[in-house]
């Protein structure tokens, strides 16, 4: 079964960083590496990969973050959100809450590493979260 999802850019900072390859993050990105994991994102959300990722405190090879951004428009779904007028703590994160609004499926997802930037909400999890639901699914 696909599962798609919104990846916040923080779960991305954080499989990157991380030492430890069986992190709930690093375990995200392999499931979109694997196709299990659909990429839903906008233009803004591929700009602010790019430009999180690309700054000099992370150390992040700038062929991998081009892979990453080239994957997610080879194999994901782009989509340019409704605009509902919501208010969330952080303003920032509105075009990730707006695209995971415009998933019209029940296995959409928006995957974050500051679940109280965003309304409370079944699809609005972690990556551990996120890693539950799929097992308990299966």
């Amino acid at each position: 079964m696909a599962y798609y999802a919104v990846i916040d850019t923080n779960v991305m900072v954080s499989a990157f960083l991380t030492r430890h390859n069986d992190s709930a993050t690093v375990k995200v990105m392999l499931m979109v590496i694997s196709g299990e994991i659909v990429p839903v994102y906008s233009n803004s959300i591929l700009a602010e990969y790019k430009d999180v990722l690309s700054r000099s405190k992370f150390k992040i090879d700038d062929s991998a973050i081009n892979m990453l951004i080239s994957g997610f428009q080879q194999f994901g779904i782009l989509i340019e959100p409704t605009q509902r007028g919501e208010i969330l703590t952080d303003m920032k994160d509105l075009p990730f809450y707006e695209v995971v609004l415009d998933i019209k499926n029940d296995n959409g997802y928006l995957i974050t590493g500051n679940l109280k930037h965003f309304p409370k909400k079944p699809f609005v999890v972690t990556a551990s979260q996120f890693l539950e639901i799929v097992k308990s699914k299966k």
